[in-house]
């Protein structure tokens, strides 16, 4: 059986386990700050609503934050993490030998991510994921994020697969409500940074293991 025409994915906690760099970034940018550090576990759940979030969460999380703190922190964190985009990311556990299966089948593959399109795009490159994917859509100044459905839907655009024949990986809450409002299949890779149950969310659409993750059914 063949796969979806088009399958989408989240990229950080979804295709790679990005949260160590994010939090060794975040982690120099406090003590920029004169902040104490926060351990993997509290970065990893702040992460999925950009890094803007991310560094609101962390400036929330060790004290009390000014409107003018969180620009610093974030230039901070931009400066240590661009520096660092793949120090310790790497792709989940045959997460290549995955999409390489589903470009054989002729599948068109994507990206979409609340992350920066730029740090995105690099770490695609840096870890030889990006010669999978006819797009890679990244977060913008002035442009919607996830869960709006307007990034997954202008991806689906880019690759000209209509809606009903494209499939949305992810593994948060935030991308099962991008899925949902775009009117897309959704499946979600429960290893990742999902930080509790999902309403709503049918067991047969969560797997665990990218080897028998039953994407290559439709």
């Amino acid at each position: 059986m063949g796969c979806f025409n088009a399958i989408i994915f989240d990229l950080d906690g979804t295709l790679v386990h990005s949260a160590p760099d994010m939090q060794a970034a975040a982690n120099a940018a406090l003590a920029d700050l004169g902040r104490p550090p926060l351990d993997l576990a509290t970065i990893t759940s702040f992460v999925g609503n950009g890094v803007e979030k991310l560094m609101e969460r962390c400036l929330a999380a060790g004290g009390s934050m000014s409107p003018d703190l969180l620009p610093v922190a974030l230039t901070r964190f931009r400066r240590h993490y661009d520096a660092n985009l793949t120090t310790l990311t790497r792709p989940y556990p045959g997460v290549v030998d995955c999409l390489a299966r589903l470009r054989y089948t002729g599948c068109k593959l994507a990206v979409c991510t609340n992350k920066p399109v730029g740090p995105a795009r690099t770490i695609c490159a840096q870890l030889q994921l990006d010669g999978f994917f006819h797009a890679i859509t990244g977060a913008e100044p002035g442009l919607s994020r996830k869960p709006d459905p307007q990034p997954l839907l202008a991806t689906v655009t880019r690759l000209g697969v209509p809606a009903a024949e494209t499939l949305y990986v992810g593994d948060s809450g935030v991308d099962f409500a991008t899925a949902r409002n775009a009117g897309i299949a959704f499946r979600l890779f429960s290893g990742g940074y999902r930080a509790g149950p999902i309403p709503g969310l049918d067991a047969a659409q969560i797997f665990d293991d990218w080897a028998s993750s039953g994407l290559f059914r439709t």
